[in-house]
């Protein structure tokens, strides 16, 4: 009896299944109930996943190294990177440190993503920390510059060696044309700048150091070919005020950079931005601002004159104040 009961009861629990099973065949889930329809997903009318509203895009910083003093460098650079932030699609942040030695800094440390430097900066950043090279600029159908030896126009200085015992005009410490091309200069006399010069001092920008020297603060100078061919441009008083005694061999335009940890989907995407950018009208009168007929790809072979510079000279660089 109580296995009939066993078998019963049984019998009774599979035919309640069944009929679960049944009514799911209708097109309902066995996880469902008729009272809770299955969500329909419409694929032809499928939308953006919107942004968060308080999602900030992060800017491109860009690091602006003191060749031109930090008013100028503002609004000179101001349509390049309005420029670049247009293309990019995302806004950019112009940084600027007194020195050169700080903005190679902020390279190392990626605290911004490209970089503006003068040619030791990268020779140095290259071998410190793996700088990157993006492009350089191209001047006059020139990729080279020069560093000029400058004094004021009523000096009876000929030539370098008439500037001993004479107060002189260091840029930066790190500059290639405004300090390291006259250390190498004395050098090669067998000199120093503690015992050629009666003083030197720095400016902390070539544009400073040319009117150091034209306002007779300075017996001379050492500056960059371009920053000085752009201020006799903005300042025509200027070609009357200071005259060159001496002209540097040719060295590598003064690059852009980026740190080595760059991702390299950013560095090809700045790069084709600034070498295309003579191809655009905007971009061409961005690049007119610096004086520049457009960017170029650089190469380490670019600057192995400058590199042999600084290699006669490399204990003394490494002392830098």
């Amino acid at each position: 009896m109580l296995r009939k009961l066993i078998v019963l009861s049984l019998t009774a629990a599979l035919l309640a299944t069944c009929k679960v099973v049944s009514a799911n065949t209708v097109g309902i889930l066995p996880f469902q109930t008729q009272e809770t329809p299955a969500a329909l997903v419409d694929l032809s009318d499928l939308q953006p996943i919107p942004t968060p509203v308080n999602q900030e895009v992060r800017p491109l910083r860009v690091a602006i190294a003191a060749v031109i003093s930090p008013q100028s460098s503002a609004d000179s650079y101001a349509p390049m990177l309005d420029y670049i932030a247009k293309k990019l699609g995302r806004p950019v942040e112009a940084v600027q440190r007194h020195t050169y030695a700080e903005v190679n800094e902020l390279v190392r440390t990626g605290e911004v993503d490209m970089a503006f430097v003068c040619t030791s900066s990268y020779l140095i950043g290259r071998q410190d920390f793996g700088m990157q090279l993006l492009v350089s600029p191209q001047v006059r159908g020139e990729n080279v510059y020069h560093a000029r030896i400058i004094v004021p126009s009523a000096s009876t200085a000929k030539t370098f060696s008439d500037l001993r015992g004479k107060v002189f005009a260091f840029t930066d410490p790190l500059s290639f044309s405004g300090r390291i091309y006259p250390l190498y200069l004395l050098q090669q006399i067998g000199e120093t700048s503690e015992t050629f010069f009666r003083r030197t001092f720095f400016t902390y920008s070539h544009d400073d150091a040319i009117y150091a020297v034209a306002n007779g603060v300075a017996d001379g100078a050492s500056v960059d070919s371009l920053i000085l061919q752009f201020a006799l441009k903005r300042d025509l008083a200027l070609q009357e005020q200071i005259r060159i005694i001496h002209t540097s061999p040719p060295f590598g335009m003064p690059p852009v950079v980026v740190s080595p940890n760059t991702r390299p989907q950013l560095y090809a995407q700045l790069r084709e931005i600034l070498l295309d950018m003579d191809q655009d009208p905007e971009g061409l009168a961005a690049l007119q601002t610096l004086d520049y007929d457009r960017f170029l790809p650089a190469e380490d072979a670019d600057y192995q004159s400058a590199m042999a510079v600084e290699s006669a000279i490399q204990p003394v660089v490494e002392e830098t104040p």
